[in-house]
């Protein structure tokens, strides 16, 4: 099937006004691409992150633009639209798109990606494809953060290799995919489990976990936050982990910091990750004030990861 690419360029700071009419006339599924909107979103959510790539923020420097698709030969939808945007003193751009299977075609953005010594990360759809010599950690890349690509990522994963054992419990903080949490079931943990706050990371992790063989009680995804629910806390704390994992930006760790203790026996290795190396510092203040030894500090590009335990009494 081929298809038409339409391009409409709104003024700087009217893109919002126009998807919403856009909506409104029945246009629902479109690419919004506006650097004012993207800067809200940016500082609305800010927690949540340290970094962005530099080279984004410039692709959206001054950018006002949005996309739709419709069918070649939709003369009434396109008609319709036309007329809509007349109504808005805008013009489109239209172009016809080359056939291609769309649906099939995102996927080559996801080859295989070796880990470590022994690791692989594999999107489902290549599950058969794995070496006798590797070991797979199979996911959805298209559902939430975590397909092992990322530098931070891969620090905890190849740090994982070295510190997890057979019959090792692993608490994973901020799981998202579940991907450090299959790993872990990977590399020959007894159990995991992987807890976020955000809801829909739960039933992905557990999809994820799935995909790999892995289920309760096995493996075990939870909705929370572990510095706000005393409850959640407790609940975790009872378990005797090998091996804690925290995986998200210096913030949250930061703020993780006080009550990671909890988690820990004296044998148990906390690797902490999504470190940028201007925030290094102010993390490795704030598990040491939390009483924790810092063991180890690695780094791959722009990004640290902490090995830690507990200091010795």
């Amino acid at each position: 099937m081929n298809w038409l690419e339409i391009t409409i360029n709104p003024p700087a700071g009217e893109a919002e006004a126009v998807a919403q009419a856009l909506t409104a006339g029945g246009f629902s599924e479109f690419l919004l691409e506006d650097q004012e909107e993207f800067e809200t979103f940016l500082q609305e959510n800010k927690a949540y992150w340290d970094y962005i790539d530099e080279s984004l923020q410039k692709q959206l420097q001054g950018l006002s633009r949005i996309r739709l698709y419709l069918e070649d030969g939709d003369q009434a939808g396109l008609s319709r639209l036309t007329a809509l945007l007349d109504g808005l003193g805008l013009k489109a751009q239209v172009a016809a798109l080359p056939e291609e299977n769309w649906e099939e075609s995102w996927k080559d953005s996801y080859p295989p990606q070796p880990v470590g010594k022994h690791l692989l990360v594999l999107p489902y759809w290549l599950a058969d494809t794995c070496p006798e010599d590797k070991l797979p950690v199979i996911l959805d890349p298209g559902l939430t953060f975590g397909t092992g690509a990322h530098p931070s990522t891969q620090m905890v994963m190849e740090a994982m290799e070295e510190a997890v054992r057979p019959g090792d419990a692993c608490l994973d903080l901020g799981s998202g995919s579940g991907i450090l949490s299959i790993t872990a079931l990977r590399l020959g943990a007894k159990s995991a489990i992987g807890v976020d706050i955000d809801p829909k990371a739960e039933d992905i992790a557990r999809e994820n976990a799935a995909y790999n063989g892995f289920s309760a009680p096995e493996f075990t995804a939870l909705t929370g936050n572990v510095t706000a629910d005393t409850a959640l806390m407790e609940r975790l704390a009872a378990g005797n982990y090998r091996v804690v994992l925290v995986n998200i930006v210096a913030d949250v760790i930061i703020a993780l910091s006080p009550v990671l203790p909890r988690f820990l026996q004296p044998d148990t290795r906390l690797i902490c990750s999504g470190i940028l190396d201007e925030r290094l510092p102010e993390v490795l203040a704030a598990l040491e004030q939390a009483g924790l030894e810092i063991l180890e500090t690695r780094a791959k590009e722009e990004w640290r990861c902490v090995i830690a335990g507990r200091r010795p009494l």
